[in-house]
């Protein structure tokens, strides 16, 4: 446990809004039991031995910056870069200028000499001279091929390391102009020579949906295809599974069980029950897939989900952590079909308040599955061609769903209306058109019951004080929260010195349905954590929950399996007995937590990045049109907007926005002319218009439909401020004579 809190307490230190951190404070953070506090203060002098951090009574500080620092290289397109240091330290990153990144590109490993060169807002400023590349990064890169001459080019995606690379020989790999390809960089850019490399795979034509694809799958080194091995295993356990010889679970297959799942879904791995007993409480069923009893631990097939992580669900395909076999056949969920569960029965009051809990291994079977606009036609009345046993099922859900719901923001739980796209295809697979994504209230059933689900096995197993996975949201940091004020003022909004959860479900609710509502939301979200797994009971900040932990989809998501296994031990009556394999101790389990953390990000970034394309892609046919947005992030060289239909987001650069000298002013988060006095405010709701798209670089430039400011109003403005001066001038003479 020593060696984990090490980890997180430099993790905890080592942010972008770095300040020195009381110890009380800092193990308040790091949810750090009276039992384990002896551990965390022999963490804190370990640190402090090594020279990692610097302890001056109670106040915990990370050192300054070292004359030689080593880390990852980070480039920029305009030619500077930073070192971000493997051992973090009080100034952050390491400043390399244009002039001295010479031939590295972004991920080598480099050691690097810190130069002090003065303060800035109390700050010390430093620039590095790279000293050694220790190691290059993985050279091989994704992109578009061109020949604009006697030469050929590969032009990277997105923001990568280099900017272009010169290639040789394409025939061999039979490339053609404008063809996806990937590239294994085999000599690096040095002193204005580009970078040179040699086509490793063609992907297809740049522009189709196999080829961008492809591309995003190689960029995010997201996993293929199954090996042998995890095929072999996953036919057999298909080929094995006989609900009739099975003994030790609980038949339930007569109880009106329903799973409600998008239109598309396929792995089905949570279902629902609810009835009343005998004291006319609620006895939720949360039914949840039971992938442990196919998935030995440390069978081929469990140590490749665990490095998979996650399944990661791109625009149109799916890359599951579970071979297909087994994530939509034996394990999903599916109608009328027997199947293993692990449920969870959670019994409530009229209030919504937990009375009871209680778990086992079931056999279940789907009475049906339904939409989450099925289920909402339910409940709104449209139910003609539905049985009528699951018509009251659903009408009980929303019951109870609102009853917990209540309860939760009552306790301070809190919600984000961040809206998300939903993308509209042709029949070739373009992308023609988008629309919100529907958020009908079954969406919140569901997730309401997941997350009582998930809370109530964390809190079966702080009972037995195992270490095991849990989701972990860390509160947010003060200087997030004061940066948070300082947005919500500038808005218009007046909110109290301290933001606690309260606080916060207020101002959510006071900007619902307003124009700042999105900017508001979005940097809410920015101040709070990213939640992640790890073995610490820190606690979920947004969920305002204690004890939480990922339960409830073992098909997708491999902290899931490991609670499976743990539930299972529970079960069996072995979970207090000692030297169990299924309790991975902490330094395990913190290792198992940091890969499954990334690979989740990894998987969202994919998505994204993929979305972006196919967006930016069908905006190149409608250049000159507009579009209506919101005023995203203000900056000293332009204003971002975020189109909210589309969910894609575009930098309007100063010139555009008409004939002024413009000025970002921080304080109160506007742009201003200085002439005119016309000004964008964050926040602000802004008609534009395509003025292009680089969809390799990803970019969207964007115009104001009108210019802010045309040449009369700038210059009527600039000459009423002269005759101003001139008048107030005239003035002070005739006084002093």
């Amino acid at each position: 446990m020593v060696e984990v809190f090490q980890e997180q307490i430099l993790k905890l230190l080592n942010r972008p809004d770095y300040t020195p951190r009381r110890i009380p404070a800092l193990a308040e953070s790091l949810g750090v039991s009276e039992a384990n506090y002896t551990e965390f203060r022999e963490a804190l002098k370990h640190l402090d031995r090594k020279g990692k951090i610097n302890i001056s009574g109670k106040i915990v500080s990370l050192p300054h910056m070292p004359s030689r620092v080593k880390g990852t290289f980070r480039g920029n397109p305009k030619g500077f870069g930073f070192v971000i240091p493997d051992d973090p330290n009080a100034d952050g990153d390491l400043f390399i200028p244009p002039d001295g990144t010479g031939d590295l590109i972004t991920g080598d490993k480099v050691i690097a000499k810190s130069i002090k060169k003065g303060m800035r807002d109390g700050q010390a400023r430093y620039e590095g001279v790279i000293l050694e590349i220790v190691q290059r990064t993985e050279a091989n890169i994704v992109g578009t091929l061109k020949h604009p001459g006697s030469y050929w080019v590969v032009i990277p995606d997105g923001k990568q390391a280099v900017n272009q690379i010169m290639v040789d020989d394409v025939t061999a790999k039979n490339a053609k102009p404008d063809d996806k390809v990937t590239v294994e960089i085999i000599q690096y850019p040095s002193d204005g020579i580009p970078a040179r490399g040699v086509i490793l795979e063609v992907l297809g034509k740049a522009g189709l949906y196999e080829s961008e694809t492809l591309s995003v799958c190689s960029q995010f080194n997201l996993p293929g295809e199954f090996g042998r091995q995890c095929l072999d295993q996953a036919r057999l356990a298909s080929e094995s599974f006989n609900i009739k010889t099975t003994t030790g679970r609980d038949d339930i297959t007569d109880e009106i069980v329903v799973t409600i799942d998008p239109p598309d879904a396929k792995d089905f791995d949570d279902a629902i029950s609810l009835k009343k007993n005998k004291d006319d409480n609620w006895v939720l069923g949360v039914h949840i897939a039971d992938v442990s009893a196919f998935i030995p631990m440390d069978s081929p097939l469990d140590k490749e989900a665990r490095d998979r992580g996650n399944s990661t669900y791109l625009p149109r395909k799916v890359i599951p952590m579970l071979p297909e076999i087994l994530s939509n056949g034996i394990c999903s969920l599916q109608p009328n079909q027997e199947r293993f569960a692990k449920s969870a029965y959670i019994t409530y009051d009229s209030e919504g308040k937990v009375l009871a809990t209680e778990f086992a291994n079931s056999i279940i079977k789907s009475k049906s599955r339904l939409t989450y606009l099925q289920a909402d036609d339910i409940i709104h009345g449209r139910a003609a061609d539905f049985p009528g046993e699951v018509v009251a099922l659903i009408k009980d859900m929303e019951t109870l769903a609102r009853v917990i719901e209540k309860r939760r923001r009552k306790n301070g739980m809190l919600h984000l209306d961040l809206p998300e796209t939903e993308l509209i295809y042709d029949e070739d697979g373009k992308v023609i058109d988008a629309e919100p994504a529907e958020d009908s209230y079954p969406h919140t059933i569901i997730e309401m019951f997941m997350v009582e689900a998930n809370e109530a096995v964390a809190a079966l197993f702080d009972r037995f004080t195992v270490p095991f996975m849990r989701r972990i949201h860390p509160d947010p940091e003060l200087r997030s929260l004061k940066q948070l004020q300082s947005i919500v003022k500038v808005c218009g909004f007046k909110i109290p010195r301290t933001l606690d959860r309260t606080v916060i479900q207020d101002l959510l609710e006071a900007v619902k349905g307003t124009p700042n509502s999105f900017a508001i939301n979005t940097y809410i979200l920015r101040s709070l954590q990213r939640a992640e797994y790890a073995p610490l009971h820190v606690g979920h900040f947004a969920l305002a929950s204690q004890h939480y932990c990922h339960f409830t989809s073992p098909i997708r998501r491999y902290a899931d399996l490991l609670i499976h296994r743990l539930l299972q031990c529970y079960l069996e009556e072995r979970l207090n007995m000692i030297g169990l394999e299924e309790v991975l101790p902490e330094q395990e389990l913190n290792e198992i937590g940091k890969h499954i953390t990334f690979t989740e990000q990894r998987s969202a970034n994919a998505e994204n990045e993929l979305k972006t394309v196919l967006i930016l892609q069908m905006l190149t046919d409608h250049i000159g049109e507009e579009l209506n947005c919101v005023v995203s992030g203000l900056t000293n060289f332009g204003i971002f907007v975020r189109c909210l239909k589309f969910g894609v987001e575009g930098l309007i650069e100063f010139g555009d926005l008409g004939l002024d000298e413009w000025k970002f002013i921080e304080k109160s988060q506007a742009v201003v002319g200085v002439h005119s006095g016309k000004s964008v405010h964050l926040g602000e709701i802004m008609t534009v218009r395509i003025a292009a798209v680089n969809v390799a670089a990803r970019q969207l430039t964007l115009a104001p439909a009108k210019p802010l400011v045309d040449s009369r109003t700038k210059f009527d403005s600039a000459n009423n401020r002269k005759k101003a001066r001139r008048s107030k001038y005239q003035r002070r003479q005739q006084r002093k004579r």
